[in-house]
């Protein structure tokens, strides 16, 4: 039966530890939802909710004080919920993934506040695992990198806590309660110590597992997108007269790097699809799609359908200006390639790629989204005189598509004859119209108030004022009543170059609209009429973007979309490098073998000519490689030596020296302690009664000052040790 005085320090530890649990589960669940917050995917409702019912936990905490729901309340509260649950996904969330969640947060809320039994604990545990798994699937952003990893560190703490918590209360036998009265803080130091250690070794190898494993597809993220109709993002159509703002968003669509461009010398616009049939209010294209061969180099070649003929720009041009670049797509919830006009040839790993009549690039394999590519594209153009001599002569497969026409009002083709009065060529009508729209009428992200049965003669003859499809809208009907075929293409544009990652980065707010227009014997041509703004590349402080873009662009590429293209990239990189290493370290050694030779000599006569000094110096080298390697055993040498002189410092760690020296004299009289022993079984080994006593006694104070962390009884080792030294002698 245990003492008091044994039971009085025992209690107080155990509280401690109970505390300490209770803290870092709270910090579990805390760091969760804070991941699950961070998607961005969660409504307001849910946030405020669950936050409070944390901060007054929270609260609870730091006061010591505890609330516990009854179980009267618990059973009643969780029904209740099931009954919202199907109103909630019937009703409200309308799917079962924000519902799912919402019945998590539930669960976390109710189970925070009624922790009784250690199933509740490994619970509520479990529920803050499945928060970041929501989170997992809601976004894949590179901050749930540092989210994850937080969590992990909570975790590991929490389960080693929780596993201190059980096996101290199952115990039979109580470990004597230290007097340090900085045991505890000691305890929380060595946890975080552990923990911290402990994560690290797991993110290592799980670095190391991820990068290794074989790769059969494509990462299950890659698919995911979200977003609105009234998003400032990419649309295969053109819907005119909506009512309401289109809000802009930062987010990131693609990153763009071309090749031997370091220093953002571009300014493209990547096309998307192209929009033939008008109908007054909408733009759309034909579904009229075909799938494309594959080269035997595993590139597709694209069609020329949508770009001027391969002579054009060897015969006219006398030369082409080929571009090849890599695009890292993020989920926006398209199967379209983005190109610069005109594309010749994409590689990726698609199994099936198709094409339109409008030049439009398609992935139709429906098991891998679009994540990256790479494309070879002629942006080479043709000068104003050679497309002023183009002439009228449009092929009827261009004029009967691209030159129709819905009713429109009579004042928009008055208008169009009137602004390009005085221009000769279709060129100069185009470009005059392009300068008109881009001088005359002011850019807005807001739509109309109302609906409007014209939408481009509203935007031409009352609004005057517009975002993009606006503009390139009413370009494209004005050409067309002067006999110009021509066509809106959605796409993107940005001048934002990331000079860290050498890459362009094309974000949602980018999304653009533009008209390409028709001239024989030279294809189709683009034209901007909404008014310019340029970004750039940021300066300042502003740079600090560029570093999280591409934080955030190693993320995406080398963790969301990593597959076994990645994987032969990194192995090839890997064996380029040894292989240059391997070769480097052979080249420098030819290279120095002549020079090595002739030092080799001449240290070999200095050798000779002057043999004492260079013994001297050969053996104070062999000394100091004696005492390097021979390091480790003299700096703990020197430690013991210190804590026998100085006990006090670290009572138990003086008392575990001593004792160890004690335990060797032993040895070397036959009588050797085996590690299974405890000093108390050793002690009885001992035959002669009067080496006993001694011993005896050096072993009760050396227990005193081991667990007790008694400073005075390990300074009496030095001289019990002598006594036990004495003892042997005397035999």
């Amino acid at each position: 039966m245990s003492s008091p005085s044994a039971n009085s320090g025992v209690i107080p530890l155990q509280r401690a530890i109970d505390h300490y649990f209770e803290v870092a589960l709270y910090l579990l669940v805390l760091t969760g939802f804070a991941t699950l917050a961070g998607t961005g995917g969660l409504d307001l409702p849910s946030i405020i909710f669950v936050s409070t019912a944390l901060a007054i936990r929270g609260y609870l905490l730091a006061k010591r004080r505890s609330f516990v729901i009854s179980d009267r309340w618990t059973t009643p509260l969780s029904i209740a919920y099931f009954v919202f649950f199907a109103i909630d996904y019937l009703v409200f969330s309308r799917s079962f993934l924000p519902t799912t969640v919402h019945l998590a947060l539930f669960g976390v809320v109710v189970r925070t506040f009624s922790l009784r039994r250690e199933r509740d604990h490994i619970t509520l545990a479990i529920l803050a695992f499945l928060m970041v798994l929501a989170s997992a699937v809601l976004t894949v952003d590179s901050i749930f990198l540092f989210s994850f990893a937080a969590f992990m560190l909570m975790a590991v703490a929490t389960f080693v806590l929780m596993e201190m918590r059980r096996s101290g209360a199952a115990a039979n036998i109580q470990a004597r309660h230290s007097s340090d009265p900085q045991e505890h803080r000691h305890l929380a130091f060595s946890l975080v110590r552990f923990t911290v250690a402990l994560m690290l070794v797991i993110l290592f190898c799980a670095a190391a597992l991820f990068f290794v494993m074989p790769r059969m597809s494509a990462g299950y993220l890659g698919g995911y997108s979200y977003g609105t109709d009234f998003s400032s993002g990419f649309s295969d159509h053109v819907q005119l007269g909506q009512i309401g703002q289109i809000q802009q968003s930062d987010s990131v669509v693609m990153h763009v790097q071309i090749d031997g461009d370091q220093a953002g010398l571009y300014d493209l616009h990547w096309r998307g699809v192209s929009l033939a049939d008008f109908d007054g209010h909408a733009w759309t294209n034909p579904r009229d799609a075909s799938s494309l061969p594959r080269r035997p180099d595993t590139s597709f070649a694209l069609p020329s359908d949508g770009r001027a003929p391969r002579s054009y720009a060897t015969a006219s041009l006398q030369h082409e200006k080929l571009i090849h670049y890599k695009v890292l797509m993020e989920p926006i919830g398209t199967n379209v390639f983005f190109l610069a006009p005109w594309a010749f040839s994409l590689r990726g790993d698609y199994r099936l790629i198709a094409a339109d009549s409008g030049g439009s690039i398609y992935d139709y394999d429906f098991q891998h989204a679009i994540t990256r590519y790479e494309a070879t594209s002629d942006i080479a153009t043709p000068t104003a005189p050679q497309l002023r001599a183009a002439g009228q002569n449009y092929p009827a497969s261009i004029a009967n598509i691209y030159l129709r026409l819905p009713d429109v009002d009579p004042r928009i083709p008055q208008l169009a004859s009137q602004i390009t009065s005085s221009a000769k060529t279709n060129y100069d009508r185009a470009v005059v119209i392009e300068n008109y729209l881009r001088t005359r009428f002011g850019y807005t992200l807001q739509l109309p108030r109302t609906e409007t049965k014209d939408p481009i003669a509203n935007f031409l003859f009352e609004r005057k004022q517009g975002h993009c499809e606006y503009f390139a809208s009413s370009m494209a009907v004005m050409l067309r009543t002067l006999g110009i075929p021509s066509r809106v293409v959605n796409g993107f544009r940005s001048d934002e170059f990331n000079d860290i990652t050498g890459s362009y980065v094309v974000r949602a707010k980018n999304a653009h609209s533009w008209v390409e227009a028709y001239f024989p014997g030279y294809g189709w041509q683009t034209f901007d009429p909404t008014p310019a703004g340029n970004v750039g590349t940021p300066q300042g402080w502003a740079r600090l973007s560029l570093y999280m873009d591409a934080a955030a662009s190693f993320w995406r590429d080398w963790v969301v979309s990593y597959d076994s293209s990645n994987q032969y990239v990194l192995g090839k990189a890997a064996i380029n490098t040894s292989r240059g290493m391997w070769e480097g370290a052979r080249m420098w050694a030819r290279t120095h073998y002549a020079s090595m030779l002739e030092w080799a000599q001449r240290s070999q006569d200095r050798v000779e000519n002057s043999p004492r000094r260079w013994t001297l110096i050969g053996g104070g080298i062999v000394l100091a490689l004696v005492l390097l390697a021979n390091l480790g055993r003299l700096l703990r040498a020197l430690h013991e030596h210190w804590l026998r002189a100085h006990p006090e410092r670290s009572p138990e760690q003086a008392a575990s020296i001593w004792y160890q020296r004690m335990a060797r004299i032993l040895a070397r009289r036959g009588m050797e302690k085996a590690e299974a022993e405890t000093p108390h079984e050793f002690l009885r080994k001992i035959p002669d009664s009067r080496l006993r006593l001694p011993v005896a006694q050096f072993t009760r104070v050396y227990e005193s000052a081991r667990f007790g962390n008694s400073a005075e009884d390990a300074s009496r080792l030095s001289r019990l040790f002598e006594e036990v030294a004495a003892a042997m002698r005397s035999e």
